[in-house]
């Protein structure tokens, strides 16, 4: 049975489970520092107000306070050495409602870095290494804070992607992780390219014939090659094309649907299962300083 501390831990990073997330690749911040959070948060804050007043922020016309919280997760990393995650929340209060301070969360960004220590190694003292991104609410939020963050650390934000190639990765090891007897399918959905009109193909696959085909090609136990996870797809293929005469390996994957996480090609995951959660980012870790550097 997983312990107390375990549980403490999984309800600090609770709120990343079953939100839709937008991924970008963050270059290291430049003089931040974890001892001013509280001050960001008020400097951020001001910053939206003043977007607001010039009418380039959100619901322009209704009178609301936007409240902004910046705080660190310590339990949201891989090492030792990876700096702390750092949680953005945006919160509504309406004039009306200060009294009860109603306060409605509208938006969260998290700045983080899973066992992405290598990165931060040859960085000169005054960087500080946080790649990887999370957005959850409206663009125009993520847009206000992500100006607000490239102008105070001198950073530069990237919308992340996902390669069919690591998605196929993300099948394949999300299909060899244990998890209870319930789950719901594999899905894997493709899109057919050169097409007048768009077409989507979903695979479903139940989880436990989709296990039962790993571990036949997965030779070391908890390591994976690129070897593994084409012969994986192509088993896929090969029984999708003996059922339904479609060559998938000339279409694209663009999601992949599992119990641990679903993720699609335009950088948009859903993480379901807090035991993987870090194993997750630390894969997104990894393919966001792949595209800073």
């Amino acid at each position: 049975p997983p312990s107390p501390q375990d549980n403490a831990d999984a309800q600090k990073t609770a709120f990343l489970l079953r939100k839709q997330w937008t991924l970008y690749s963050v270059t290291p911040l430049y003089r931040f520092s974890n001892a001013h959070l509280k001050h960001y948060a008020q400097l951020l804050s001001a910053f939206i107000a003043a977007e607001k007043q010039k009418g380039l922020a959100v619901e322009v016309g209704v009178e609301l306070d936007i409240k902004v919280a910046v705080s660190s997760i310590p339990d949201l990393k891989g090492s030792d050495r990876d700096q702390d995650a750092i949680l953005v929340q945006l919160s509504l209060r309406s004039p009306a409602s200060r009294k009860n301070s109603e306060e409605k969360l509208v938006w969260s960004g998290c700045f983080c870095c899973v066992s992405g220590d290598h990165l931060s190694e040859n960085l000169p003292e005054d960087f500080t290494c946080l790649p990887l991104f999370l957005a959850n609410g409206a663009e125009s939020y993520t847009s206000v804070v992500g100006r607000w963050f490239q102008k105070t650390f001198d950073c530069c934000f990237r919308r992340l992607a996902i390669s069919p190639l690591n998605l196929s990765w993300m099948a394949a090891m999300w299909t060899g992780c244990q998890v209870d007897k319930t789950t719901s399918a594999m899905e894997l959905v493709f899109s057919a390219p050169c097409l007048p009109y768009p077409l989507d193909i979903s695979y479903a696959i139940h989880p436990e014939d989709a296990k039962a085909l790993w571990d036949t090609v997965q030779k070391t136990p908890g390591e994976i090659t690129q070897e593994e996870v084409d012969v994986f797809m192509d088993c896929l293929y090969s029984h999708f094309h003996r059922h339904f005469k479609i060559h998938l390996s000339a279409t694209k994957l663009v999601k992949v649907s599992t119990a641990i996480a679903s993720a699609h090609c335009d950088g948009i995951i859903k993480f379901l299962q807090s035991k993987y959660l870090a194993g997750v980012l630390m894969l997104l870790t990894e393919l966001a300083i792949s595209q800073i550097q």
